[in-house]
């Protein structure tokens, strides 16, 4: 029967080793284009199409900021993080506080938003599914890169 390694300094060979500060990084820069991506689609779009995008990029723009403070998270579980982010958010929208921040803030309206809105709940769902497949495929393709390397 074949040991598991004990010692974590150890590498596993099927495993690309961790490089937070690269993740780090990558993750900051998601989170600008995402950023970009979200006041894009504001400009170019109306209606639903922007309200709804724009809400997806919410969850995608928490998954890019999580990888950013926590790089070692699996992207199942940083998307799940972002996920539950975005609808405690949301659910803090049926008490009057963010309404109240939102009228004095422009950032707390970006941020908290001001009146929940049921839909919104599934289409957290939406950008946290989006940012999962994307980060898995770029972790994947990292992987690869790094593995083929040696």
């Amino acid at each position: 029967m074949a040991s598991v390694p004990t010692n974590p300094d150890r590498e596993i060979p099927d495993r690309a080793p961790a490089r937070p500060a690269r993740t780090r990084a990558a993750a900051v820069a998601a989170a600008a284009l995402t950023v970009g991506a979200g006041l894009g689609l504001r400009a170019v779009a109306t209606g639903d199409v922007a309200k709804y995008g724009g809400v997806a990029l919410y969850t995608v723009l928490l998954l890019t900021l999580v990888v950013a403070v926590a790089p070692r998270l699996s992207p199942a579980r940083a998307a799940a993080i972002a996920l539950a982010a975005s609808w405690a958010v949301e659910f803090l929208q049926l008490g009057p506080v963010p309404a109240e921040l939102s009228r004095r803030s422009t950032l707390a309206r970006l941020v908290l938003g001001s009146t929940f809105n049921a839909p919104d709940l599934a289409w957290y769902a939406v950008g946290a599914a989006a940012g999962w497949l994307v980060h898995s495929a770029l972790r994947r393709t990292r992987r690869g890169t790094d593995t083929g390397a040696r």
